[in-house]
């Protein structure tokens, strides 16, 4: 397997040892205390564990999964194996890493040694326990480390290859090959290390930055293995002191909430990079980097005691289970890694599931127990791209015994709805689909490119809606990004002006646009209302945005849309990826259109649409909707596009082989420079025709206003009202004393609201209701609650960060 930077680390661990039996309650030792080493012995029982780890260690070689497994890795390790430069004025090991001097290159060039390494140490392949193997990888060892990677060189260009990708796999390598590389070789090695990656506490290129998320966790492994291979006791422990930041009283501990920069969040939010949502990738690299350190030093003196570790239980179902969906990771939550070619959400959430597994191990069992039973339903609803297909021999055992063990239940779907304030994201969840929802502010980027990474990422922090369907697990992950038009995101409401590629130059950068409100509230964890101001970059185009999250339904609507630049002004409300040779119907009012490559249309009073596979669209009417609405339009098309034009990264660059697939396109043309124009529109996932036009018809969402002072829906069934307030004003009998966003229902068992300020601009804010209430059956410390026929709520939202505030009344 051909994996990237994050994929490589992070399933380096992937088959740790189990865990200690629950984590004792004990103080935190630090480096200082560890001055009496523990027996010698204890370095090479922690060696021969994080050798088990990179391997597999003992399986049966004959059963299928694991052959296969073998299989892939020996494939790859062949191929490296054949290219190999031997000869004796090489200026590189592989003809296309060099020069061997060039961090990326010398980088790259540890991950291939690892991996001829792995097959060596690994049963079954055939570079298993090759004597000239291991003298050909010591040489190749030399050879970087003169060339490449030494104490004498300073660090160039991207300061994580010094800092953690070249130690990492070069420790990794020194543990495979332990016994067979010469003690001075390997102290040069570790020396070598000591300098790039000292401990993981700092930056070693600029000591005054502190390590935080995934990069610490990343640091406190590799500081782990070198103290090991030097036999160091205190360095060792220096490693897990890390991981509770010890050093510095705890400030950034992986085992702590975080209330900005970067972390866990106790709403389930990951951020890295200060300003990135980050979950699905230095997320599950930290999951998987501080589950595989607790592991490899289990039972030992330098055990994890942390009592805090518990934050990293709770992060499995606090932060990772909502952002998967039948094992892919949702791109929302992936940052620059969707523009990876070798990185794609069914290989991020497979690291995931995988670092999930690992984690159980040794977990308390309550934790164990849900986290297998999610695992379990997660592989074996995804077909189409089989986890164990995805992993290598490492994590197979571990997997199997979940899947083979009729005592573990596959866990169902999650259910809900997911406000992420801390990190501008929601999550909308049905037994058959999700949606995931991608917003931006001042706080949170809406994007982040660099390194030659996510040329095209524009828009996808400007309201993108990610709909994931149960039965069409390809939809993102099957050559979407090479091939969607990147001006044309769901969701989005765009200019159409020209861009030039992001983040050619060296380092990584984000965009945060000029906005404030981007979020929304939760009513009983199921419904959900959530809004975004767009200032758009580059461009005088500014837009009020609002979604309204039910059962069956998804409302989108938009108002306010102003530009003044000649240019024209599109919202996208669909573009679906029918792969290489879909042609799934696609009825507009019950009419069957042209299936052929290239067809478009004008859609004049269009009501409803439908596409096979994926769900109904219908257009309601809504107040202060002009003649007509706004033109919708649609297009068949077939697109091409290379991996290579995302992404030229040094080691996650794309290839430049064409990729084709087929589209069909909705979306509403505003015009050239529009003055307050409007849409309106409803996602119906998974609905039959029938049942889509049936719904047009029936209305049974009702849009009661859209307009720059609040955008409001009302589901009458459910007894349902749900607004986002711009500013005072009022809207389906509440009333509001300025922006915010209301949710409440009205059952024969009670009224529930919900109340959010995802601008985070109020201290107070007070949301009157239109029917008698007499009795506060619970509300949060922040709701104060008047009584009576016209009853007031008033909500201290100071300091709230955008989270949604309740009560429940009768």
């Amino acid at each position: 397997m051909d994996l990237t930077r994050r994929q490589t680390l992070a399933l380096a661990g992937a088959t740790a040892l189990p865990l200690i039996a629950g984590v004792a309650p004990a103080g935190i030792a630090t480096a200082a205390e560890a001055a009496d080493a523990p027996a010698a012995d204890a370095f090479d029982t922690l060696l021969a564990r994080a050798e088990q780890q990179l391997t597999g260690g003992t399986f049966d070689t004959a059963d299928p999964d694991f052959a296969t497994a073998v299989g892939a890795l020996d494939t790859q390790a062949a191929a490296w194996w054949k290219d190999l430069d031997r000869s004796a004025g090489r200026k590189a090991l592989w003809a296309d890493l060099s020069p061997a001097s060039d961090p990326g290159n010398f980088g790259q060039s540890y991950t291939r040694v690892r991996t001829l390494a792995t097959a060596w140490a690994t049963p079954g392949t055939s570079l298993t326990a090759g004597a000239e193997v291991v003298d050909t990888l010591a040489e190749a060892l030399r050879f970087l480390g003169t060339t490449g990677y030494n104490p004498a060189r300073g660090e160039s260009g991207n300061w994580w290859f010094w800092e953690i990708g070249a130690p990492r796999t070069l420790m990794d390598t020194c543990v495979l090959l332990r016994a067979k590389l010469p003690a001075a070789d390997i102290a040069r090695y570790v020396a070598t290390v000591a300098k790039f990656c000292p401990n993981p506490d700092r930056r070693t290129n600029s000591p005054s930055l502190s390590e935080t998320g995934a990069n610490r966790a990343d640091k406190a492994v590799i500081v782990a293995l070198r103290g090991l291979l030097a036999r160091d006791a205190a360095t060792v422990a220096l490693a897990r002191d890390g991981l509770s930041d010890v050093r510095d009283s705890g400030k950034r501990s992986l085992f702590t909430y975080v209330r900005s920069g970067d972390g866990f969040y106790e709403d389930g939010s990951f951020i890295q990079h200060d300003y990135v949502a980050y979950t699905g990738t230095y997320g599950s690299v930290l999951l998987g980097g501080a589950g595989q350190l607790i592991a490899l030093l289990a039972g030992s003196d330098w055990a994890v005691t942390d009592p805090k570790v518990s934050v990293l239980y709770e992060a499995v179902e606090r932060s990772f289970s909502p952002v998967l969906f039948d094992g892919l990771m949702m791109d929302a939550l992936r940052g620059r890694a969707i523009s990876r070619e070798r990185a794609r959400d069914y290989n991020d959430g497979a690291v995931t599931v995988t670092n999930i597994l690992q984690l159980a191990a040794g977990a308390p069992a309550p934790y164990a127990e849900r986290w297998r039973a999610l695992a379990k339903g997660w592989i074996s609803r995804n077909k189409a791209n089989p986890y164990t297909g995805l992993i290598g021999v490492p994590a197979l055992a571990r997997a199997k015994a979940v899947l083979e063990d009729d005592a573990i239940p596959a866990a169902e779907r999650l259910t809900g709805h997911f406000a992420f304030a801390d990190m501008d994201r929601v999550v909308h969840r049905r037994p058959g689909w999700a949606l995931a929802l991608s917003l931006s502010s001042k706080r949170i980027s809406a994007y982040e490119a660099g390194n030659g990474e996510n040329l095209h990422g524009w828009y996808t922090g400007d309201g993108m809606t990610y709909l994931y369907d149960g039965d069409d697990l390809g939809q993102f992950g099957d050559g979407f990004w090479p091939t969607v038009d990147p001006h044309r995101l769901p969701g989005t409401t765009v200019d159409t002006r020209a861009r030039a590629d992001l983040g050619t130059a060296a380092g990584t950068s984000t965009f945060r646009p000029k906005n404030a409100v981007a979020g929304g509230a939760v009513l009983q964890g199921r419904y959900g209302a959530s809004a975004m101001e767009l200032i758009a970059d580059g461009s005088t185009l500014r837009a009020c945005k609002a979604w309204f999250c039910l059962d069956n339904a998804v409302v989108a609507l938009g108002t306010g849309i102003t530009a003044s630049d000649g240019r024209t002004i599109e919202t996208v409300v669909e573009n679906r990826n029918l792969h290489a040779d879909g042609t799934p119907a696609f009825l507009v009012g019950g009419e069957r259109q042209p299936e052929e490559q290239g067809w478009s249309a004008s859609l004049t009073d269009c009501g409803w649409a439908h596409l096979d596979g994926t769900g109904g669209y219908v257009f309601p009417d809504y107040p202060g909707r002009g003649p007509g609405g706004v033109p919708l339009r649609a297009l068949r098309e077939e697109r091409t596009g290379k991996w290579g034009d995302l992404n030229s990264g040094a080691d996650t660059g794309g290839d430049s082989v064409p990729v084709t697939r087929r589209y069909v396109t909705l979306w509403h043309d505003h015009g050239s420079s529009p003055t307050d124009s409007s849409y309106a529109y409803v996602l119906l996932p998974g609905a039959s025709a029938a049942a889509t036009g049936a719904w047009a018809h029936s209305r049974p969402v009702r849009i009661v206003a859209n307009d720059s002072t609040v955008q409001a829906v009302e589901a009458r069934r459910l007894g349902l009202v749900a607004a986002h307030f711009w500013g005072p004003g009022s809207a389906g009998g509440l009333t509001s004393s300025g922006p915010g966003t209301v949710l409440v229902q009205r059952r024969d068992e009670g009224i529930s609201v919900a109340v959010a300020d995802p601008g985070r601009t109020g201290s107070t804010l007070t949301v009157e209701l239109p029917f008698s209430v007499s009795t506060v059956t619970r509300a949060d410390d922040t709701v104060t609650v008047t009584t009576g026929r016209r009853p007031v709520l008033t909500v201290n939202v100071a300091g709230s960060r955008g989270h949604t505030h309740t009560a429940e009344l009768a």
